[in-house]
C-alpha cells in the first residue's frame, strides 16, 4: 500500500483536547509505553472521524497494525462518548436560549435489504435515527444516542426523554410536522393542502421554515465528519460514535469547552 502525506481539517485545539484526555487516561490506567504517543493517538482519531479512512489506511500511514489501529480509536471514541453532557445538563444550558430547534437525522448505514428495522420509509434507506438540539443560531447542543432508521422523530423524541425534559424545563421548541402530537411549548407548522390554509397560516409556516432552517447547520456539522456519511462499523457502535463527534464539536468552541472542562472536573476516569 502507498502511503502518502496528508492533512486534518480540524483546529489545533480540538487535538490538544484529545491528547490531554488521553494523557490523562493513560495515567489514571499506568500506562508505561506504547507504539504512539497520546498525540499520535489522538491524530489517529480525527483522522477516522475526519475523513473516514479504513483501519488498514490509518494502519499503512501510522506505521502500526490494524489491530492496534482498532484499539487506540476505540479507546479514544469511548473516552469522548463519557464527556458529553447528558439531556439534562443539555436543558439546563438550553434554559438560557430563547428557544431550541429539534430535528431527527438519518446516519446511513451499510445494510442489506433484508435488515428492515433499519429502513426508513422516509428517506427511502437504510441509516440510525439520531435526534439533534440546536439553539436559535442553529449551534450543536445536544445529539441523542441512535435508534434504528424505522423509528420516527416523534417516537424517538419520546424514548430518549426529550420532549419532556425541554416541557419541565419550560422551553419552547420548534420542530417540523414529524413532532406532531408532541404538545407542551413544541411549535409546529399548520398542516393541510396549500389551498385549504389560509392566508395567515401560510405566512406563520414561512416563518418557522426560516427559523427551523437553522437546524441544518448542526446536522451539517455532524456530517461533515466524514465517517458520517456512510457507517460501516457495528450498529451498536454509533451512539459512541455520535457522542465523540458532539464532543470534540464542543471542544472547538468557547462555550462547549468550557462544558466541556466542567465535566471533566467532575467525572473521574475509569479505571481498570
Amino acid at each position: 500500500m502507498l502511503v502518502y502525506p496528508s492533512g486534518v481539517d480540524v483546529s489545533s485545539s480540538t487535538l490538544r483536547f484529545l491528547s490531554a484526555r488521553l494523557r490523562d487516561h493513560r495515567r489514571a490506567l499506568g500506562t508505561r509505553w506504547r507504539r504512539l504517543t497520546a498525540g499520535r493517538q489522538a491524530l489517529l482519531t480525527l483522522a477516522h472521524l475526519r475523513n473516514g479512512h479504513t483501519y488498514a489506511q490509518l494502519a499503512a500511514g501510522f506505521s502500526v497494525g490494524t489491530t492496534t489501529v482498532y484499539r487506540y480509536i476505540t479507546e479514544a471514541v469511548d473516552l469522548l462518548a463519557d464527556l458529553v453532557p447528558t439531556l439534562s445538563q443539555a436543558a439546563r444550558t438550553a434554559s438560557m436560549k430563547a428557544f431550541v430547534i429539534l430535528d431527527g437525522t438519518l446516519l446511513p448505514v451499510d445494510r442489506i435489504a433484508a435488515d428492515r428495522p433499519f429502513y426508513s420509509g422516509k428517506h427511502k434507506r437504510h441509516g440510525m435515527n439520531v435526534q439533534v438540539i440546536t439553539d436559535p443560531m442553529g449551534r450543536l447542543l445536544w445529539a441523542s444516542p441512535a435508534l434504528t432508521g424505522a423509528v420516527h422523530d416523534i417516537r424517538a423524541a419520546h424514548e430518549h426523554g426529550i420532549v419532556d425534559a425541554l416541557a419541565e424545563a419550560g422551553i419552547e421548541r420548534w420542530a417540523d410536522k414529524g413532532y406532531q402530537g408532541a404538545g407542551g411549548t413544541v411549535r409546529l407548522p399548520y398542516r393541510g393542502r396549500w389551498n385549504t390554509l389560509s392566508a395567515g397560516q401560510h405566512a406563520f409556516n414561512r416563518s418557522h421554515a426560516k427559523i427551523r432552517a437553522l437546524v441544518e447547520r448542526a446536522i451539517a456539522t455532524l456530517k461533515s465528519w466524514r465517517l458520517r456519511r456512510k457507517l460501516r462499523c457495528s450498529t451498536l457502535r454509533i451512539t459512541n460514535l455520535v457522542k465523540a463527534v458532539l464532543a470534540l464539536h464542543l471542544a472547538s468552541s468557547d462555550r462547549g469547552w468550557k462544558t466541556l472542562t466542567a465535566v471533566c472536573r467532575h467525572r473521574p476516569v475509569a479505571r481498570p
